[in-house]
């Protein structure tokens, strides 16, 4: 088992960033509305860990209630939107949700992202992040932004801890 997936049995709270991460970081704009697509095996995964009971956190520099609306929609713990300060925003949530950074699986793509990359129990990107972050970062999924990264993160904590496919959060 590598270092990262050895760092996985401890991980309690995702978080994620959403342009290049949760999408692919193509904004379409349509009239005056910008559209972001989302993948809805992230979205599984998503709702999945959180029936689960993980803490799941979506911190972004965006501003669109809709993305906020879908992500809580899908049982994320709390999205932040207009977070120009990511270390903050993160701080913020370590004291009000009581969490300790190794308990923390960080997905992020760029330059803001990096200095929660840094503090985080494991760190994590998708295939096509920037370099600075790719560098940094424990793991860098197969899958590009968009394309089922954060489902691969998330299957991946949740096999390694024994709760992949299991009938906790299943009711078949």
């Amino acid at each position: 088992m590598t270092n990262y997936k050895q760092k996985l049995k401890d991980i309690k709270v995702f978080m994620f960033d959403v342009d290049g991460v949760l999408t692919t970081g193509e904004v379409f704009l349509i009239g005056d509305e910008m559209v972001r697509v989302f993948n809805s095996r992230d979205g599984y995964a998503l709702q999945y860990a959180a029936k689960l009971g993980y803490q799941i956190f979506v911190v972004t520099g965006g501003s669109n209630p809709s993305v906020q609306a879908r992500l809580l929609d899908l049982g994320v713990t709390e999205v932040r939107l207009r977070s120009s300060n990511k270390v903050v925003v993160y701080e913020e949530l370590q004291t009000k949700y009581g969490f300790q950074d190794a308990e923390v699986l960080y997905m992020g793509d760029d330059i803001p992202d990096y200095r929660v990359m840094q503090r985080v129990g494991v760190s994590t990107c998708p295939q096509d992040a920037a370099v600075e972050i790719k560098a940094l970062a424990d793991y860098q999924s197969p899958y590009d932004g968009g394309k089922h990264c954060v489902r691969d993160v998330i299957e991946q904590t949740l096999r390694v801890q024994g709760k992949w496919f299991s009938d906790e959060a299943h009711h078949w």
